[in-house]
């Protein structure tokens, strides 16, 4: 048994190493595509001419070195060994590539692994690696650009709800509540500090981001959720001596704190039905 958990592992792995090197491509591109996308949306809207960009998405043009255009070659594409074969640096002109292009590979094969030593081969752990691959998108996108991508959050969300059709991780009923109490839970927040202070406390995305981590694992896991991201957003804060007057993207810590209630799924359901009962709820 745990020869096959381990096999199953090292597929995983793998598997993770090949998604992460398709992160990269949705991290670096998405934001660029929105980006044309509402310039398109400005320009139609102030009855201006269109700008004539050369066709960009997830799959054209073909991956380039940000230097000097050199096209990289499917040999030079390859998780982790390429990178390393190429000493970080581009095969034409020697430049530096970014070593985050390997750190989101690593990372992605690595809890891509941990998902299924966690749950192994069942629907749960597909379920995980779907929702791995989307947090860990959106935690860099949003670290790169303060935003949450409808584009992901809003599927993440249906998947989550579809996903517990059959009560999978939580009831379908826990999924609904789940959804509606992540997303209102912050929407409050958010216009009350606007009522006392006048700003923006956090963006829209989070809302939804929230909603979907509801809609995958329920209403009662929301609290923990938040308490730990709050967790994680102060100790980055700390070390990266973010400035109070500068905003710092929550969607990370919100994405990390998902990940590891969802990871910590037994001992955070225990958790939680201590706390009812201890609150009394269990009546």
């Amino acid at each position: 048994m745990l020869s096959d958990t381990l096999f199953f592992s090292i597929i995983a792995l793998i598997t993770g190493l090949v998604v992460g090197s398709f992160l990269n491509v949705v991290i670096y591109r998405l934001p660029i595509m929105m980006e044309r996308s509402w310039q398109a949306e400005a320009r139609m809207a102030l009855q201006l001419p269109a700008e004539n960009f050369a066709r960009f998405n997830l799959c054209v043009p073909p991956s380039a070195c940000p230097h000097c255009q050199h096209k990289i070659h499917w040999w030079q594409n390859i998780p982790l060994i390429s990178y390393l074969f190429l000493h970080g640096r581009c095969a034409a002109c020697a430049k530096p590539i970014s070593p985050r292009y390997f750190c989101v590979e690593l990372l992605t094969g690595l809890a891509f692994a941990a998902v299924v030593w966690r749950y192994d081969v069942t629907p749960v752990a597909a379920g995980g690696m779907v929702l791995t691959a989307a947090l860990i998108t959106l935690t860099f996108i949003d670290a790169d650009t303060q935003l949450l991508p409808d584009q992901i959050t809003l599927p993440l969300l249906w998947l989550g709800l579809l996903f517990n059709w059959y009560s999978e991780f939580v009831s379908l009923s826990a999924a609904i509540w789940g959804a509606v109490a992540g997303y209102m839970s912050l929407w409050s927040l958010f216009w009350l500090f606007k009522l006392i202070t006048g700003k923006d406390g956090m963006g829209y995305g989070d809302f939804k981001l929230l909603a979907a981590l509801g809609a995958w694992m329920g209403a009662a896991a929301l609290p923990l959720i938040v308490f730990i991201a709050a967790i994680v957003g102060i100790i980055a804060s700390l070390i990266l001596k973010v400035a109070r007057s500068q905003p710092m993207a929550f969607g990370p810590a919100l994405a990390i704190s998902g990940w590891i209630v969802w990871m910590a799924n037994s001992q955070i359901s225990q958790l939680i039905h201590w706390w009812l009962q201890l609150s009394g709820f269990n009546a």
